[in-house]
């Protein structure tokens, strides 16, 4: 029976394959083109935060709709329509992205490494959206990187971090960087905090560039943290609180620290 069912589960993941290199590639490869043509033209000569959002948000859609993955989302009743946030997320691997972006329904920034600005298509429309790039290159462009961020959510907009500042190995969270804490603080915004299953098991970090494994993803939106004070201390209080809620919302097999060494 179980050589049956490994057979079965190999000729499945061929399929799968074969699937993706034909089908899916060039679709996506397409879908880029035009997701960055109609963001930069879009940004350049009209409104920003549309033109930022809405071609990224329906192209991380087709995505994983294309890649036949189903999604679970729950806890969008959490978030007030005219409230903005500092959403933290953990970070399991490349298609968070596309699972947030598409399926969080709020608009927002990502605050992202600057190595993503080289990344083909992907890099100039993020640019062009006006998204945050994390330069930690010198004290200058670290100050620079969140006097952006600062703008960004006194304009009114939402800001999405991963806290983590790198994807796992493991699956599991490493430690909490302060930078989205310190800013939601500074501003006095709620700390939404997200929890992502699946991603690591579609894409780890470990299998960048290979072909995606079918796996059903999720987004758990969690209630919002509240500003109960401000300074450092209920900084720390809010990072904690996050880090526990979205570990909690995690698969077992994924709870639990584990370091990081990128971080």
């Amino acid at each position: 029976m179980k050589t049956k069912v490994s057979h079965g589960s190999r000729m499945t993941r061929a399929v799968y394959c074969l699937y993706t290199l034909i089908i899916f590639l060039p679709l996506f490869i397409l879908a880029s083109i035009l997701t960055t043509v109609a963001t930069v033209v879009g940004c350049a000569l009209g409104n920003g935060h549309f033109w930022g959002y809405y071609p990224g948000r329906y192209w991380s859609r087709f995505t994983i709709r294309l890649l036949l993955l189903p999604v679970k989302v729950e806890g969008r009743e959490h978030l007030h329509p005219h409230q903005s946030y500092v959403f933290v997320s953990n970070h399991q691997g490349a298609f968070d992205i596309f699972l947030i972006y598409g399926f969080l329904g709020r608009n927002f920034k990502w605050m992202m490494k600057k190595g993503i600005r080289k990344i083909p298509f992907v890099g100039v429309a993020c640019a062009y959206a006006h998204h945050i790039f994390v330069d930690k290159s010198g004290a200058s462009k670290i100050k620079k990187t969140y006097d952006e961020a600062r703008a960004t959510l006194r304009e009114g907009m939402s800001l999405v971090v991963f806290p983590e500042g790198a994807r796992t190995f493991t699956g599991h969270m490493g430690k909490f960087r302060r930078g989205a804490f310190m800013l939601a603080d500074e501003i006095q915004l709620p700390v939404c905090p997200l929890s992502i299953n699946g991603s690591f098991n579609v894409m780890p970090r470990t299998k960048d560039w290979h072909f995606p494994v079918w796996h059903p993803i999720s987004l758990t939106i969690h209630q919002p943290i509240l500003p109960k004070g401000k300074g450092t201390e209920y900084e720390k209080m809010a990072m904690e609180e996050a880090y526990r809620v979205i570990e909690a919302g995690l698969t077992p097999e994924y709870q639990g620290y584990v370091e990081n060494p990128d971080q």
